[in-house]
């Protein structure tokens, strides 16, 4: 039996390991959390939750493509008072659970998270940026600084519990955007949301493959701006960092936290490797670990700025 630690503190929120699952996949009901829990995730993410349901775009949603995926879902949800009720009960899942919550305005972020306020939830994570939703992204002045400190400010305001701000690695100055979300009282940064948008064109058909036409990138092409993002937040704000871009492997998990991830983020890594991509992902670590004489992984975390 292996001696390697895997487990880490994210807020004071032990995770048995680092690995958790995305918000957007897997994340639409408790059973299916549980599924994911039972996989072997340290924790899971729900679906994006909104205040008004949303039917978000039409089929085709998700490409994929040499580098990766391209997805436009557009932030599909039976809205917060369907969400209130199916997230009860989560004793059931063994395993800390993070609640995604979208809005256009600050106060549509609180009226979620009020919404939320007697279901069992471990943080809340509130992603500042989409590429393909209109409204719920850049558009919206959410990758701005002052924005940042608005939203976060107003969503401190309501929970006592973690907020762990998500951040598109599209802005320029996210280091800047991340202090801003420190100030106003995160407990964590979530890096990155999906880049882009980007757009894939079917040549006999003579037109974008996605029914909205633009989607956010995710896969092996985010992963090295991911890498890129996680390690100059790590040296910008003193507060841990949740690494997300590109993720299915144990070594790239190892990547992504000697960058300085504290925990990291699987996604469109579920879909390479199936729903067991956690166990997958821990065992290859531990290996590796084995093999570089590591016993303690949270020693890993930052490493590479040594």
């Amino acid at each position: 039996m292996s001696s390697i630690d895997l487990s880490v503190h994210l807020c004071n929120i032990r995770l048995s390991n680092p690995t958790i699952l995305a918000s957007g996949i897997l994340g639409t009901t408790r059973a299916l959390l549980k599924r994911v829990a039972e996989s072997g995730a340290g924790a899971v993410t729900t679906k994006s939750i909104s205040n008004e349901p949303r039917e978000g775009h039409k089929n085709p949603t998700v490409i994929t493509f040499d580098g990766g995926m391209l997805n436009a879902v557009g932030y599909s949800n039976p809205g917060v008072d369907a969400a209130a009720r199916e997230f009860s009960n989560l004793q059931v899942i063994n395993v800390p659970v993070i609640a995604s919550v979208i809005g256009t305005q600050k106060e549509d972020f609180a009226r979620v998270v009020d919404g939320l306020s007697d279901t069992n939830f471990s943080a809340i994570e509130i992603p500042l940026s989409c590429p393909h939703t209109p409204g719920f992204g850049l558009l919206a002045g959410q990758g701005t600084p002052e924005a940042t400190f608005a939203i976060t400010s107003e969503i401190r305001k309501i929970t006592k519990l973690p907020i762990f701000v998500k951040l598109s690695p599209n802005i320029p100055e996210i280091c800047t955007v991340a202090k801003a979300a420190e100030d106003a009282g995160a407990d964590a940064i979530t890096a990155v949301n999906s880049m882009g948008p980007g757009m894939i064109i079917n040549i006999e058909a003579q037109k974008p493959i996605l029914h909205f036409k633009v989607g956010g990138v995710t896969g092996d092409a985010l992963r090295p701006i991911a890498i890129r993002c996680v390690y100059d937040l790590y040296k910008a704000v003193n507060i841990p960092i949740i690494g997300v871009g590109g993720v299915s492997t144990g070594r790239h998990s190892i990547e992504m936290m000697m960058a300085g991830a504290s925990a990291v983020g699987i996604g469109t890594g579920v879909y390479y490797r199936g729903i067991d991509v956690f166990k997958k992902v821990c065992e290859e670590m531990v290996q590796w670990m084995e093999e570089n004489n590591f016993d303690n992984i949270n020693s890993i975390i930052g490493i590479a700025h040594d």
